[in-house]
Protein backbone atom coordinates (compact mmCIF):
# COMPACT_ATOMS: atom_id res chain seq x y z
CA UNK A 1 0.00 0.00 0.00
CA UNK A 2 1.41 3.09 -0.75
CA UNK A 3 0.52 6.59 0.76
CA UNK A 4 1.97 9.81 -0.03
CA UNK A 5 1.82 11.53 3.85
CA UNK A 6 2.40 15.54 4.18
CA UNK A 7 3.82 16.56 7.83
CA UNK A 8 2.96 20.51 9.33
CA UNK A 9 4.86 20.58 12.47
CA UNK A 10 3.14 22.11 15.28
CA UNK A 11 4.37 25.86 15.41
CA UNK A 12 7.33 26.47 17.75
CA UNK A 13 10.31 28.37 17.38
CA UNK A 14 12.66 26.21 14.88
CA UNK A 15 15.52 27.06 16.75
CA UNK A 16 13.89 25.58 20.03
CA UNK A 17 13.02 21.98 18.17
CA UNK A 18 16.62 21.95 16.03
CA UNK A 19 18.13 19.59 18.69
CA UNK A 20 15.34 17.07 17.82
CA UNK A 21 15.19 17.81 14.67
CA UNK A 22 18.93 16.37 13.77
CA UNK A 23 17.21 12.88 15.39
CA UNK A 24 14.63 12.83 12.49
CA UNK A 25 16.95 12.26 9.55
CA UNK A 26 19.15 8.94 10.78
CA UNK A 27 15.52 7.66 12.27
CA UNK A 28 14.26 8.05 8.39
CA UNK A 29 17.60 6.70 7.53
CA UNK A 30 16.46 2.85 8.89
CA UNK A 31 13.01 3.37 7.18
CA UNK A 32 14.62 4.21 3.65
CA UNK A 33 17.32 1.50 3.47
CA UNK A 34 14.53 -0.94 3.96
CA UNK A 35 12.57 0.13 1.55
CA UNK A 36 9.40 1.55 3.26
CA UNK A 37 10.00 5.16 2.99
CA UNK A 38 10.28 5.26 -1.16
CA UNK A 39 10.64 9.17 -0.94
CA UNK A 40 11.00 11.84 1.52
CA UNK A 41 11.51 15.92 1.13
CA UNK A 42 11.92 18.66 3.35
CA UNK A 43 9.21 21.57 2.73
CA UNK A 44 10.15 25.17 2.26
CA UNK A 45 10.06 26.42 5.61
CA UNK A 46 8.89 23.71 7.46
CA UNK A 47 7.42 20.09 7.22
CA UNK A 48 8.41 16.94 5.17
CA UNK A 49 6.26 15.16 2.30
CA UNK A 50 7.11 11.27 1.83
CA UNK A 51 5.84 8.14 0.23
CA UNK A 52 5.59 5.15 2.19
CA UNK A 53 5.03 1.40 0.76
CA UNK A 54 3.70 0.04 3.73
CA UNK A 55 1.92 -3.65 4.62
CA UNK A 56 -0.62 -2.14 6.16
CA UNK A 57 -2.60 0.51 8.02
CA UNK A 58 -1.18 -0.48 11.02
CA UNK A 59 2.11 -0.36 10.38
CA UNK A 60 1.86 3.38 8.87
CA UNK A 61 -0.10 4.30 12.11
CA UNK A 62 3.28 3.01 14.30
CA UNK A 63 5.23 4.87 12.12
CA UNK A 64 3.62 8.34 12.05
CA UNK A 65 3.46 7.97 15.93
CA UNK A 66 7.15 7.51 16.02
CA UNK A 67 7.12 10.56 13.69
CA UNK A 68 5.41 12.68 15.80
CA UNK A 69 7.30 11.70 18.96
CA UNK A 70 10.49 12.89 17.16
CA UNK A 71 8.49 16.08 15.92
CA UNK A 72 4.90 16.75 16.68
CA UNK A 73 2.56 17.26 13.92
CA UNK A 74 -0.36 16.59 11.77
CA UNK A 75 -0.16 14.35 9.11
CA UNK A 76 -2.39 15.14 5.72
CA UNK A 77 -2.25 11.30 4.56
CA UNK A 78 -3.41 10.34 0.64
CA UNK A 79 -3.77 6.53 -0.50
CA UNK A 80 -1.75 6.30 -3.88
CA UNK A 81 -2.23 3.91 -6.68
CA UNK A 82 0.86 2.05 -8.18
CA UNK A 83 1.26 3.27 -12.11
CA UNK A 84 1.55 -0.41 -12.94
CA UNK A 85 -2.18 -1.09 -11.40
CA UNK A 86 -3.73 2.01 -12.81
CA UNK A 87 -2.37 1.58 -16.38
CA UNK A 88 -3.69 -2.00 -16.00
CA UNK A 89 -7.00 -0.93 -14.50
CA UNK A 90 -7.03 1.77 -17.40
CA UNK A 91 -6.84 -0.91 -20.32
CA UNK A 92 -9.23 -3.51 -18.69
CA UNK A 93 -11.72 -0.07 -18.82
CA UNK A 94 -10.84 0.21 -22.19
CA UNK A 95 -11.06 -3.80 -23.13
CA UNK A 96 -14.80 -3.18 -21.30
CA UNK A 97 -15.73 -0.55 -23.37
CA UNK A 98 -14.55 -2.15 -26.85
CA UNK A 99 -17.12 -5.18 -26.05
Amino acid sequence: MLFLVISEPRAERPSDMAATRQTFWPWMAAYQASGICQHIYPRVGRGAVAVFKVESNDQLHRILNEWADLIPAQFDVYPLVDVQATAALLASQVAAAAK
